[in-house]
């Protein structure tokens, strides 16, 4: 059986690999990892847009699979925080029929980063390496920046596995999500 993941980024091919493990019926499946554009920003800035962009890769590489997984980390409005935005995961998975999504729990980046993906419309990874609080251009494909910014305690990996898992509800309690 194989289960299909847009993307070849490290922390969310693991993510997903290790909450298969976890899921009896998926635990043997086959993760392919295939590279395909969200079809939104670099740096999605609404959830409507983060979603979507986890729904658009997910579709595009179903391709006949039993199960194709988008995961798309972007900003979302918030109020009463001190940006108006919080950064969070979405996952969608396919099944060729309907879309299954959830998400992640959400954290608030500094100020001035985003500041900077709003006014200059750069993504977090390089917002973070411009500001000097990383040496490490690609942060979203290791620590992510809630690793670096809970100093280790939680990483984008876990947060990345939070949305698969909140997704995957659908898929285990199918009886009670059905369209109305």
């Amino acid at each position: 059986m194989n289960i299909n993941v847009a993307s070849r980024n490290p922390v969310k091919v693991d993510a997903l690999r290790e909450v298969l493990q976890i899921y009896p019926d998926l635990r043997d499946c086959k993760v392919i990892e295939i590279q395909t554009n969200s079809g939104v920003s670099a740096q999605p800035k609404s959830l409507e847009e983060t979603v979507q962009g986890a729904i658009n890769r997910a579709t595009v590489i179903f391709n006949g699979c039993v199960y194709s997984f988008g995961i798309e980390s972007g900003l979302m409005a918030v109020p009463q925080t001190k940006t108006g935005s919080m950064d969070f995961c979405a996952c969608a998975i396919y099944d060729g029929k309907n879309y299954h999504l959830g998400l992640s729990c959400a954290f608030e980046f500094p100020t001035k980063v985003t500041r900077m993906i709003h006014k200059d419309g750069i993504d977090a990874n390089e917002a973070f390496y411009r500001l000097g609080l990383t040496s490490n251009r690609k942060i979203g494909s290791s620590e992510g920046a809630i690793g670096m910014l809970t100093k280790g305690r939680i990483s984008r990996k876990d947060y990345t596995k939070q949305a698969i898992q909140m997704a995957l509800i659908h898929l285990e309690n199918k009886e009670l999500y059905y369209t109305l």
